[in-house]
């Protein structure tokens, strides 16, 4: 069996030993049944990624000593932000865990005239670490060493008006007059733009052309807005990014 790969919020070093945080733990004790000894992998977001093995497996501390270091996970050659509007429960579950197993730099979900999802206060708090936790998951599976930043939810200008250094900022919309070759190739990022299940309003359409963003049809199929950003990314990957051959 492949060693697990599990991530960690504390330091890590060559030589160090620590107790793993309660979800992860439960999780190589109770659901994979892992016991003393059992290797596994552990990374904390910033590139590297560690051999380790567990040197305690009860019920009251889950304990790994960490060994040797992987040569570390390189920054992408072109990073890509994904502003998403929010959607029911699975439908934005997928739309985030599929991003981030295909290589997106930033998430940032959106409040738009259409959206059915009304998130407050304490809600919307306990949404934002669920949509982290799924997050983490999708590092943990596609060998991510470097965690995808996840913005808290603002509405629509909000998160238009913050800066962004992409030189490529695009609209998916199925009346696009554009589509993705007909685009120069970014030198610095791309912002993606995606609604919600309703699709943007019209003023809404006319605000982000306002910020710069173009809109890109993605062939003459209407996508659904969990599956649209998975398209763009892949194509956008594709075309400029690392999944060509480097």
């Amino acid at each position: 069996m492949r060693a697990p790969r599990v991530y960690t919020t504390q330091d890590l070093e060559s030589g160090d030993e620590i107790t793993l945080e309660t979800a992860p733990a439960r999780h190589l004790l109770k659901v994979l049944r892992l016991g003393r000894e059992a290797p596994l992998r552990l990374f904390n977001g910033d590139g590297r990624e560690f051999a380790a093995r567990l040197t305690r497996a009860s019920k009251d501390a889950v304990q790994a000593r960490v060994l040797e270091a992987s040569a570390g996970e390189k920054p992408p050659a072109l990073p890509l932000n994904l502003y998403l509007g929010i959607s029911k429960g699975e439908r934005m579950d997928f739309a985030i865990q599929k991003a981030v197993e295909l290589g997106v730099s930033r998430i940032q979900p959106l409040f738009c005239a259409r959206s059915v999802v009304q998130l407050k206060r304490e809600r919307l708090q306990r949404r934002l670490t669920h949509w982290h936790g799924v997050l983490i998951g999708a590092c943990e599976q596609s060998g991510r060493c470097r965690l995808p930043q996840l913005d808290a939810p603002l509405d629509l200008p909000q998160a238009l008006s913050q800066p962004s250094e992409a030189d490529c900022r695009l609209l998916l919309h199925h009346q696009g007059a554009r589509s993705l070759d007909q685009f120069h190739r970014p030198r610095r990022a791309v912002d993606l733009l995606i609604g919600p299940e309703g699709g943007l309003e019209q003023a809404e359409l006319e605000l982000a052309g306002g910020f710069g963003f173009t809109a890109l049809r993605l062939g003459p199929r209407v996508l659904r807005t969990e599956t649209a950003p998975l398209a763009a990314l892949a194509a956008v990957q594709m075309l400029w990014g690392d999944f060509r051959a480097t």
